[in-house]
């Protein structure tokens, strides 16, 4: 997002406009000559005369050759700052608008991905026959370890049968239900489109 920023001369306007406004630079007072001001300012002689320009322009000051700048008005300062903080709010909404809407473009985005994963999701239990294995490797700590299949009652809790286990390397086709289950075995289990999230959840509640 870009941010817009004021010209120097503009700001140097500016702070000569409020010195005004707030009866430094009193009525009908003369200024220092513009290499004075930019010297006073810590600007160029090129910046200090722009400004004074800005302000000549709006009949704030008065431009008189080889007397400087004469101060003619304290209320048209006023009315050049309100002005110009009026312009400056703007600019900070439509910034902060902006900021919201790049936000709101993320967030779309990000739901967005979500909805696709799930749909990929979606359709990958569809495709799965019920007949199909699914598989899950208890890899982390569990307290159902060490417990038979039968002990476990794995089916009536999840709903699922298990129809392989793999323990150190050897495939078990059909284990009974003294199987011992072990944290490092892959279980091949079938079941309804829950499968998964239910023996999942039975070893690793959430």
């Amino acid at each position: 997002m870009q941010t817009i920023r004021e010209p120097s001369y503009r700001k140097i306007a500016y702070q000569i406009a409020q010195k005004i406004a707030d009866n430094e630079y009193t009525v009908g007072s003369k200024l220092h000559a513009r290499s004075t001001l930019s010297v006073a300012f810590g600007v160029s002689s090129e910046t200090a005369r722009k400004a004074v320009s800005i302000l000549a322009d709006l009949q704030i000051v008065k431009l008189i050759h080889g007397s400087g700048v004469e101060v003619l008005s304290r209320e048209k300062a006023k009315d050049f700052l309100n002005q110009a903080q009026k312009t400056s709010d703007i600019q900070t909404t439509h910034q902060q608008i902006n900021h919201l809407i790049a936000n709101q473009k993320q967030e779309i985005k990000a739901m967005e991905n979500a909805l696709t994963l799930l749909l990929e999701q979606s359709q990958r239990i569809q495709r799965h026959s019920p007949l199909s294995p699914y598989e899950l490797k208890l890899s982390a700590a569990s307290t159902k370890f060490g417990q038979s299949i039968g002990t476990l009652t794995l089916w009536q809790t999840t709903g699922t049968t298990i129809v392989a286990l793999l323990h150190n390397g050897e495939l078990v086709v059909s284990p009974g239900p003294y199987a011992v289950i072990e944290r490092g075995d892959t279980l091949y289990f079938v079941g309804n489109e829950t499968a998964v999230q239910a023996v999942q959840n039975f070893f690793y509640p959430q």
